[in-house]
């Protein structure tokens, strides 16, 4: 991931502004520290800190068309760059980077050419001609963008909050799908997919073109010209993301310059779930694994630099970002800058253990529908930021647009979980994928339950998040919420501590109103809180709050209480119980 900063109509344009745009820019430089670029026109700065995966020898930004009046600064991937050059004949390109394709679709198709990019992407485009500028963010917000705006009459746009938080009056996060432009005076939407009213759709369900749609998504982002490798905690998503790049891997270019074997890398506390099962997927499918640990100490001491850097309160995203953070620096150290993840599978397919409860398939739908459109806030966020931390990039099949359509056209029903039908969560994904004559996975890592990141890593790892919490937050603090933070008022300890650390680093109005609220069990929405009269009495984002449904679900609040004395009392007993699913 590469990280952008775009100045557009300030008053000022001197040096001094000019210096401090590259002052700004370099809060960027962990995104991309390959190259660091800047464009200046009169009262408009376009500046880029690039991260080298297509074309590293000349693919530097910002880039240009044929005689540099139009300019573009890129964060992302274009896929289908080499399609859309085919349409370009008449165009000369001067690198071989996959983001040039921009500039010249611009020059033919004005501001209407966004639909065409199939990729990842946040850029923003200034016409140097008449100084007029469009900015846009890719259709589910898998890169970040931020758009702000300063007391001069500027117009700011960047990857992160930290580059334009301290010059701008306010800022927000720029919508997923959305396009700004200066001509038309405001952000319109141009992603419009079937799915996006909620409608409820009614194609019957064929497990081939669900597979095809996938294996299509997972070999288009094998195009890279550095090393790579696949997020492989064990659990369904990223095994079937490894299991599709391994059996593709060598009929793809990346293969010619760095093997057919694929690299697979997972993070956890010795002894977790998704350590065990990692290996064993890694096993099966034949990969090069790396296993990394890391104990609870050591996670909270990254607490402050992980909430610096993913810029969010959110408690279930620090849960998870944390061990994402510090297996990115070992992959980093590797020589590894590209990644492959299994984001986005839970929201398309209905597959956190909450959806067991849901009462009917249209407001499973809507449920998933609503899950989508929030991704660039959660789970978008935090496979970006937590892997962008140390120069990585991090791609995620799961989001690709065809294979969204072709998933989100389902009827709902076949997608709903049906323990008399056999049928657990995500469980037409999973049928897609039970081949017996050329299985992908074994059966029974095909058909392991959900475990949220934050929780596969090892249990204890929010269990002494929580503790940690406990010693650092007293109750008065807690009690005192309201008026200390009377917007998203935190309701646990666990909150509050991170709320503070966030607010050291990003104490306007304009930064804590970037990050969602509200209540939520196992990710929940809090529309499908309501599925549950048990959920409201323990609203926590863990899968283990998802009482009656999680194989090690926590035990209710009246059994909790009869635990040790000596125990924290935000340590709850897990039980085993059985899964009416298994």
């Amino acid at each position: 991931m590469c990280g952008i900063l775009a100045v557009l109509g300030c008053v000022d344009n001197s040096q001094a502004k000019r210096s401090r745009i590259i002052e700004l820019s370099r809060r960027l430089k962990h995104r991309g520290p390959d190259w660091s670029g800047l464009h200046c026109h009169q009262d408009c700065f376009l500046a880029h800190q690039r991260l080298a995966i297509v074309d590293p020898a000349s693919g530097d930004q910002p880039l240009y068309n044929e005689d540099k009046t139009v300019v573009v600064t890129v964060n992302g991937e274009i896929y289908n760059h080499k399609q859309l050059k085919g349409k370009l004949n008449s165009h000369q390109f001067r690198t071989g980077s996959d983001c040039e394709v921009i500039a010249h679709l611009y020059e033919e198709y004005g501001e209407d050419f966004v639909d065409m990019l199939d990729g990842m992407f946040s850029f923003v485009l200034l016409d140097t001609r008449d100084k007029s500028f469009i900015a846009a963010r890719d259709a589910i917000g898998i890169t970040p963008l931020y758009i702000g705006w300063g007391l001069d009459g500027s117009v700011w746009f960047a990857s992160e909050m930290k580059a334009l938080s301290d010059d701008c009056e306010r800022f927000m996060s720029f919508l997923p799908g959305h396009i700004y432009s200066s001509k038309q005076g405001g952000i319109r939407r141009w992603y419009n997919p079937p799915w996006y009213s909620e409608k409820i759709p009614s194609t019957p369900y064929d497990p081939k073109v669900l597979r095809n749609a996938f294996e299509k998504a997972v070999v288009k982002r094998l195009m890279t010209d550095v090393p790579f490798g696949v997020l492989l905690s064990g659990g369904l998503d990223s095994s079937l993301v490894a299991a599709v790049a391994a059996r593709y891997l060598a009929y793809s270019e990346a293969a010619c310059q760095w093997g057919s074997q694929l690299h697979t890398f997972c993070i956890g506390l010795k002894g977790s779930p998704d350590l065990k099962a990692a290996r064993e997927v890694s096993d099966y499918i034949g990969t090069r694994h790396h296993e990394f640990h890391f104990t609870v100490q050591e996670g909270i001491d990254a607490l402050e630099e992980v909430i610096y850097h993913i810029e969010t309160y959110d408690v279930t995203t620090i849960r998870a970002s944390t061990p994402m953070f510090l297996m990115s620096r070992k992959i980093k150290s590797l020589g590894v800058k590209m990644v492959i993840s299994g984001e986005g599978s839970d929201e398309i397919f209905g597959g956190y253990l909450y959806f067991h409860k849901a009462p009917n398939k249209e407001e499973f739908h809507e449920e998933t529908c609503q899950k989508i459109k929030a991704l660039h806030l959660y789970d978008c966020l935090r496979a970006n930021k937590s892997t962008s931390a140390w120069g990585i990039e991090a791609r995620v099949p799961f989001l690709d647009k065809e294979f969204i359509n072709v998933a989100m056209s389902i009827d709902p029903e076949w997608k709903m979980i049906r323990p008399d039908l056999g049928r657990i969560e995500k469980w037409v994904l999973r049928n897609a994928f039970d081949d017996n004559e050329k299985p992908y996975l074994p059966k029974h890592i095909l058909y392991r339950q959900k475990e949220q990141f934050s929780d596969g890593v090892g249990y204890s790892w929010i269990d002494g998040l929580k503790d940690h919490a406990e010693k650092q937050v007293t109750d008065a603090m807690l009690m005192n919420a309201s008026f200390i933070y009377p917007e998203n008022t935190p309701t646990t300890k666990e909150g509050y501590y991170y709320r503070a650390i966030f607010e050291k680093f990003f104490p306007k109005n304009a930064a804590r109103s970037t990050v969602p609220g509200g209540p939520s069990v196992a990710c929940s929405t809090a529309k499908a809180v309501e599925w549950d009269a048990a959920w409201a009495k323990n609203p926590d984002p863990s899968g283990r709050a998802a009482l009656g449904v999680h194989t090690s679900a926590y035990q209710e609040a009246a059994d909790a209480n009869a635990m040790d004395p000596m125990e924290s009392p935000s340590r709850k007993i897990r039980i085993e119980e059985k899964v009416a699913t298994a």
